[in-house]
């Protein structure tokens, strides 16, 4: 019995280590890692704690326009503890003039912190990280913030953004799909498909493709409709979450639309410098 055992557990190790096509050439024990242990698995992932580049994103760009607005005497919070509407509307400006790949999502004007949709995320997102937050009915810089961005700057920050952004942020507050949680739970795996694959631009459908061979338990997450497609809602959301809201917001890709309708959902995906910097890949395939 006890060579039966060994014998079992030597098989399914081997097995657990084989590499999978479906998951692009990592093996389950591997995908197990990605998944659950991605700031714990050195062999497989290493993301630094100070990117050794200077990093530019979409999300920075907005917590540098509040770092500056806050400076030191705090920006004066609203009643609901929301930021300010003149800044939210100088802010919403700044940001479409310099995003120029993407087609402002409304032309309504700017009245509270939610008409910014990407400025509301990426608030919480620094509360979260714990590099903003509300004393005094004013918004103020942590001391932990100011540390960083003494020594490190933006360098510094940028993880930070980038950890709570995936590990504590909620995905799916930032749109109207149901939950589907495993999109957000396999963040690092479609990093890991745009390392090796985002070199050459493709069409977002390639992304789509590959996190549904992947992850096919995924479509059990979508709610049955009867006025929506489940694969259809699977892969638009997987677009707007892992591809638009969180590579591009980070700077980690260009996702480009075929046009400029807000109601595009045709796009070129293709990486840029600071996904290597940002996450740093062993041999894994």
């Amino acid at each position: 019995m006890e060579g039966l055992q060994d014998f079992l557990d030597q098989y399914t190790s081997e097995r657990n280590h084989r590499p999978r096509e479906d998951f692009v050439g990592l093996s389950s024990a591997q995908m197990y890692q990605m998944l659950y242990f991605e700031y714990e698995s050195p062999d497989l992932v290493v993301l630094p704690e100070v990117i050794d580049i200077e990093p530019e994103a979409p999300i920075l760009f907005l917590f540098s326009l509040l770092a500056d607005a806050i400076g030191e005497k705090g920006l004066k919070a609203t009643a609901k503890g929301n930021l300010p509407r003149n800044f939210c509307r100088d802010a919403d400006l700044a940001y479409w003039s310099q995003e120029t790949d993407m087609a402002r999502p409304h032309d309504f004007p700017v009245r509270l912190e939610r008409d910014c949709p990407a400025l509301h995320a990426m608030r919480i997102v620094a509360e979260l990280a714990g590099l903003v937050r509300k004393y005094r009915g004013r918004f103020i810089l942590s001391r932990k913030c100011r540390r960083m961005l003494a020594c490190g700057g933006m360098h510094a920050v940028y993880p930070k953004l980038l950890e709570a952004y995936v590990c504590k942020f909620n995905w799916a507050y930032r749109d109207g799909f149901p939950d589907m949680p495993m999109i957000q739970t396999a963040w690092l795996f479609v990093l890991y498909l745009l390392a090796r694959f985002g070199d050459t631009e493709r069409p977002n459908t390639f992304y789509e493709d590959a996190f549904m061979r992947a992850f096919p338990v995924a479509l059990e997450e979508v709610p049955e409709a009867p006025w929506r497609d489940e694969e259809d809602s699977l892969r638009r959301c997987f677009t707007i979450r892992a591809l638009e809201r969180f590579a591009g917001f980070f700077g980690l890709a260009s996702v480009v639309p075929k046009s400029e309708s807000p109601l595009e959902s045709e796009f070129r995906v293709s990486t840029l410098p600071l996904l290597s910097r940002s996450v740093q890949f062993n041999d894994a395939g």
